[in-house]
């Protein structure tokens, strides 16, 4: 049975201080949790009840084998995961310090890690074909064989090609410790846009992609660049999301930030379950607006993703209308 999403990309162990308010220097304990986004967003369907899976490699060692039974307990189905036995499992720590400062400190991922080895010849593309979503993200560009590996799989999916109701989504998420520059990194965008239907970026993102401007330029150069919706992050206003003939913005949902880390890709495991319930596109962003913002008040990431109960909890409480329920997926 195909899958209602397909991620490709990072993963790691993401080492969480249970110290919160303190820098790392002064951390005394830790938890361990699944990390990496496209897994993170796999795992975010999943509590969603899609049927989701990943593509990505871990080490051949004890945390890549944390990693399976932890994408195994979260319902995502993990055949895509494959070892590298020459290299070790990323670990990525974080400091906590609350509203808004959540420093990342990468380790094991250079000068390469096990998911920029995937290569073409080892992708399922039928199984990336018939994905309900595909969904990558602009790290996965930064290097080879993942390079290839990832534009092997777009050019499989062309857009022109999709059923109604399909959609390939690109992660823009920049982090410039992976590229030697900004022009390197659009260069690649440029490659992988052209077989694009969704790009999601907050502002800077969207600023290595197409160049700087307001929110409305960067949705409008996208557009241009050939894809059908552009998501704008807009910070503490919320979400934009435009189209050739709609433009539509969801208004922040308060909550009490204990960790940023994670929201983002809550919000997207929650925006492919609302594109695939054909909900309309104001619905969809107030939904995935509303996980995001739960699990930006919790303290892990993928343990953290939200249920559909507690989304519409939130939705209800601040007023905001709650979509029609989805019958059961699974």
């Amino acid at each position: 049975m195909a899958h209602d999403l397909l991620t490709m990309g990072r993963i790691s162990v993401d080492i969480y201080p249970n110290n919160i308010g303190v820098g790392l220097a002064d951390v005394s304990t830790f938890g361990k949790y699944l990390g990496g986004s496209p897994s993170n967003v796999a795992v975010a369907a999943a509590r969603h009840g899609r049927r989701s899976a990943v593509i990505t490699r871990t080490g051949e060692d004890p945390f890549g084998e944390y990693l399976h039974r932890e994408l195994q307990k979260f319902g995502v189905d993990d055949s895509f995961v494959t070892a590298v036995p020459s290299l070790q499992t990323p670990a990525t720590f974080c400091a906590i310090l609350p509203p808004d400062d959540f420093p990342l400190y990468f380790y094991g991922r250079f000068p390469t890690a096990p998911d920029l080895q995937i290569a073409a010849k080892d992708l399922d593309l039928d199984a990336i074909r018939n994905a309900g979503i595909f969904w990558s993200t602009v790290t996965g560009l930064c290097q080879e064989p993942s390079r290839s590996a990832h534009l092997a799989a777009h050019e499989a999916r062309r857009r022109d090609d999709l059923q109604p109701g399909k959609y390939t989504i690109l992660d823009l998420d920049y982090r410039p410790m992976f590229w030697n520059s900004e022009e390197d990194a659009r260069e690649q965008i440029s490659r992988i846009l052209p077989h694009v239907s969704i790009a999601i970026g907050n502002d800077q993102e969207c600023a290595v992609a197409v160049g700087p401007g307001t929110p409305d330029e960067q949705a409008d150069r996208l557009l241009e660049a050939g894809v059908e919706i552009a998501v704008v992050k807009l910070g503490p206003d919320g979400v934009m999301a435009k189209t050739r003939t709609e433009r539509v913005v969801s208004a922040p949902v308060p909550v009490q930030t204990l960790n940023g880390l994670g929201a983002g890709d809550a919000f997207g495991g929650a925006f492919c379950h609302g594109l695939l319930a054909g909900w309309p596109l104001k619905a969809v962003l107030d939904y995935a607006n509303a996980s995001g913002a739960l699990v930006a008040s919790r303290l892990s990431c993928a343990d953290a993703m939200p249920t559909p109960n507690e989304v519409n909890a939130l939705l209800a409480e601040h007023g905001r209308d709650v979509p029609a329920p989805v019958e059961a997926v699974r």
